[in-house]
């Protein structure tokens, strides 16, 4: 069998080429966030090729005739042990089946070398030999089928392009060293957390530096403080920190700290009482462009805490290296709450009095689209979690807030009606029943005047419950029957269903974008209301424009209520290339219609001028006019 038989063979698999390619690169695959384990090849190897969202690109890549068969292929497909963890993971978060495309792979290259195809020899160059010098042999590589997994992400503005070579450092002395080796040579590098971005960030035509073995962690507890490694991600400090009886103010669960905070300032529900940007961290170290260290506390230091109002050169001014996070405390009597609206306006006016009164510790208001995403276990069922909330129950908007027995009381104490802890369970265990169920109806027939009224009643979390049960066989009826038995197990755990928890780590947002991929719009602005709804029309008739889904993603109050994170999401099928165009050139008119608004009011910032300026002080941020 020669290459092109192989392309063909494997390009006959439509449906498992199309979930190959269907991987969203975030990167749960790499993290234990259900307890099931993970890849065992993946945390021997540490290059992503190891993990089921390399193999996936690897297969995609083969498929295609991208790349040829290679020793590095061989070794790739042989460390799957089909033990279907990654099957869990990934259904999860995108309702995928990984384990399909390994079956697939091993079978087609079975098939090729029994055909007698042969694999080709990846020659050393002189500059590789050199870099394996500093990390070791098994720690860098220039095969394709390493090369494949560090390619590209579902970014429809970048044209991507494959690296020359793919680095595994394990300590800054050997990143200083790769650093004055490749700036000798002439040759471009990029540094690489867990590649979680969807905006083309992590490549580089020279090499990548993949930070994944750097997995330091180092509590202070003395000092409220924890330092950890650029191959930390959000996911296992928040778990080591929890264990400690402390919480971490973390982003999306399998971004990496370090280049979370570098990349975005780190955008969480915590940022009313914790911050962004400079708020995060007591200090970093790096190592600059020619190689040497600093540190932010230091006197001498480059001023990493400026922000200007623009796009900042594509190349890192220096690598993040360390990051020292403050610790929080937890208290015992934490709840969380739903507080239901309408529209935007008095969600926003709520939110906007808990941020300015400091109730709660997390606050954020989410639309149809990420009430129905984050909650609905298949895609399928995010449909009627849509229907429900917005058009059968008048939900349109949710307010999560957390906090301590005094906040929610004071929150009971506005006057809003609010889905409690309990009530939340009952009605998330029973999503698949509420669209038919007559429970609803019911709602209506014990209803006042007041909006909601009927989440006032103090029986009603009871009489849910009652009426309804709280199986986790309900929620998992619709699940892909292989793997039902184990996620029924999982939604019974107490902490799937607690809404303090859900928010502190995150793992339901990796739903996002399940359905299609995104162009995201996130920007700080004041919380002015008419603002807003101007911004939001704006985008709403660009996405009717250019015939792509749009969608009111999340706001979250800053700084006492008086500037917020607004994301918006235009939605596309990566797989269709005049989709591709289209949302390019809706995502083109929607930057420069924030560009617009900010010439106009200078109150705009879009977080795409913050890459590679994450560590700027949040007053730079959100009030400097002049850059």
């Amino acid at each position: 069998m020669d290459k092109n038989t192989l392309v063909e063979s494997m390009n006959a698999d439509k449906e498992i080429l199309e979930t190959a390619k269907s991987c969203g690169h975030y990167a749960m695959c790499k993290i234990d966030f259900l307890g099931c384990g993970v890849c065992a090849s993946g945390l021997e190897k540490h290059y992503v090729s190891f993990y089921p969202q390399g193999r996936m690109d690897l297969y995609a890549a083969l498929a295609e005739g991208e790349i040829p068969v290679t020793r590095k292929c061989l070794e790739i497909t042989e460390g799957c042990n089909l033990c279907g963890k990654c099957d869990y993971n990934c259904y999860f978060s995108s309702e995928l089946r990984p384990s399909k495309v390994m079956k697939a792979l091993k079978a087609h290259i079975a098939d090729y070398l029994n055909n007698g195809g042969g694999i080709v020899d990846i020659p050393h160059d002189g500059l590789l030999v050199e870099i394996k010098k500093i990390v070791g042999e098994e720690w860098a590589s220039n095969d394709p089928a390493i090369l494949a997994a560090y390619h590209h992400d579902l970014c429809p503005h970048v044209e991507f392009h494959q690296p020359r070579y793919v680095v595994l450092p394990q300590s800054k002395e050997e990143i200083a060293a790769l650093i004055r080796l490749l700036r000798v040579q002439g040759v471009n590098y990029v540094a690489r957390g867990n590649g979680a971005s969807s905006h083309g960030l992590a490549f580089s035509d020279g090499a990548v530096l993949d930070l994944s073995r750097m997995k330091t962690m180092d509590f202070d507890e003395k000092n409220w403080s924890v330092t950890v490694g650029p191959g930390v991600s959000a996911f296992e400090v928040q778990k080591a920190a929890q264990q400690r009886g402390y919480r971490v103010n973390t982003a999306e669960p399998a971004a990496n700290v370090c280049a979370n905070i570098m990349t975005s300032g780190l955008i969480s529900t915590y940022a009313p009482s914790f911050g962004i940007g400079a708020d995060n961290y007591i200090d970093a170290e790096f190592i600059g462009k020619d190689g040497e260290y600093f540190r932010l506390n230091e006197l001498t230091a480059p001023n990493l805490f400026s922000f200007q109002n623009n796009l900042a050169e594509p190349e890192h001014l220096a690598i993040c290296v360390s990051v020292t996070i403050k610790l929080h405390p937890r208290m015992s009597d934490e709840a969380g709450v739903l507080v239901p609206f309408d529209s935007l306006a008095k969600a926003l006016d709520f939110s906007k009095e808990c941020a300015a009164r400091r109730i709660g510790l997390a606050i954020v208001i989410l639309g149809r689209e990420f009430i129905s995403t984050f909650l609905a276990p298949t895609k399928g069922l995010a449909t009627d979690v849509k229907e429900i909330f917005s058009l059968r129950l008048g939900m349109p908007y949710l307010v999560l807030l957390t906090g301590d027995t005094h906040a929610l009381r004071s929150v009971r104490d506005m006057g809003h009606p609010l889905i409690n802890q309990k009530l939340f369970k009952t009605l998330y265990l029973n999503i698949p029943k509420l669209k038919s169920s007559g429970w609803l109806d019911m709602l209506e027939g014990v209803s006042n005047d007041q909006l909601f009224s009927y989440l006032k009643l103090p029986q009603l979390p009871d009489l849910a419950e009652m009426a309804l049960g709280s199986s986790s066989a309900t929620l998992t009826r619709d699940i892909d029957p292989e793997l039902r038995p184990f996620f029924t197990k999982l939604y019974a755990k107490p902490e799937l269903t607690n809404l303090v928890w859900i928010n502190t780590f995150r793992i339901y947002s990796s739903r996002y974008c399940r359905a299609n991929p995104s162009v995201s719009l996130v920007f700080y602005l004041p919380i002015d209301n008419a603002l807003i709804r101007e911004i939001q029309e704006g985008f709403d008739a660009i996405a009717a424009k250019h015939r792509v889904k749009g969608e009111f993603g999340f706001i979250t109050p800053l700084d006492c209520g008086k500037r917020c994170v607004f994301e918006y999401d235009f939605y596309f099928n990566h797989l269709d290339p005049e989709e591709k165009v289209r949302i390019q050139e809706a995502a083109r008119e929607a930057g420069a219609l924030l560009d617009d608004y900010d010439q106009k009011t200078g109150v705009i910032r879009q977080v795409r001028y913050l890459v590679n300026r994450g560590c700027c002080r949040t007053e730079n941020l959100l009030y400097t006019t002049k850059g």
